[in-house]
C-alpha cells in the first residue's frame, strides 16, 4: 500500500514516516501543501494522511481541489482543531476519516487499516476524453470507433497520460514510472520522444481535435482544450 502524508511538521512527518514504514506501507512525505497537492495528481496512492493546517494551500482546499477533479483517494485529515464544525467541514469536504492532534499512533494506524478494510475506490476500467476511449480490461483502444493498434509500450504512455489528463506528464514521470528508471538523470529523453511520436501519430494524425501536446522543455498534456 503507498501512502502520501502530507505534513509540514518535521518532527511529526518523520514519526510517521517510520511508523508506517515499521508497519509495511510505501510512504512519501510531502511537507508543504503545493508538494502534496502535486504529488497527490502526479503519482496514484492508496490513502493520504493530510493535514490541515499546512503553509501555502491548506489541507481543506487540497481535499476540495482533488475532489472536484473526480480524485477519490481515501484521506485522513490531521488538524489541531477540535470543533465539531471543523470535523463537519472537513468530512464534508469529502474526508474518509479524521483524527485530531495529538493522537496516539497506535490510533492513526488503527483509522488506517479500517479504512484500507472498506476496500479501495474503484479505479474505472474505461478511460475517456473526446471520442478516445481506452478499457484497460480488454486492453482495446478506439477513437470515433476506430480500434487503435498500440505497442505494449504505447499502451502503457497512453494510460499514464489519460489518468493524468489535463495535467502536464514531465518525461521524469514517464521515465520514472513507465521505464522505471530512477537515476534523477535519465538519458531517456530521445526514447520517450521516439514513442510519444508514434503514438501521436496513431493517436492524432486522422483525427480532430489533436489530444497529445508538448510543453517545450517538459513534457506533455492530453487535453482537448486549445489552451
Amino acid at each position: 500500500m503507498n501512502i502520501l502524508v502530507v505534513e509540514d511538521e518535521p518532527k511529526v512527518g518523520a514519526a510517521l514516516t517510520a511508523g508506517l514504514h515499521a508497519e509495511g506501507y510505501e510512504v512519501t512525505l510531502a511537507r508543504t501543501g503545493e508538494e502534496g497537492f502535486f504529488a497527490a495528481t502526479e503519482k496514484c496512492f492508496d490513502l493520504i494522511i493530510l493535514d490541515v493546517m499546512l503553509p501555502g494551500r491548506n489541507g481543506f482546499e487540497i481535499l476540495k481541489t482533488l475532489r472536484k477533479q473526480r480524485i477519490q483517494i481515501p484521506v485522513l485529515l490531521l488538524t489541531a482543531k477540535d470543533a465539531l464544525e471543523d470535523r463537519v467541514a472537513g468530512l464534508d469536504a469529502g474526508a474518509d476519516d479524521y483524527l485530531v492532534k495529538p493522537f496516539a499512533f497506535l490510533e492513526l494506524s488503527a483509522r488506517v487499516r479500517a479504512i484500507f478494510r472498506r476496500g479501495k475506490v474503484d479505479v474505472p476500467s474505461v478511460l475517456k476524453i473526446n471520442t478516445l476511449e481506452m478499457n484497460v480490461i480488454t486492453r482495446v483502444v478506439s477513437r470515433e470507433g476506430k480500434r487503435l493498434e498500440l505497442t505494449m509500450r504505447e499502451f502503457e504512455i497512453l494510460e499514464y497520460l489519460l489518468r493524468n489528463a489535463g495535467h502536464v506528464v514531465l518525461r521524469e514521470m514517464l521515465a520514472r514510472d513507465i521505464w522505471k528508471e530512477t537515476s534523477q538523470l535519465s538519458h531517456l529523453d530521445n526514447v520517450i520522444d521516439v514513442h510519444m511520436a508514434r503514438l501521436r501519430r496513431k493517436l492524432d494524425d486522422q483525427f480532430e481535435p489533436k489530444l497529445i501536446r508538448t510543453i517545450r522543455g517538459m513534457g506533455f498534456v492530453l487535453t482537448e482544450d486549445d489552451h
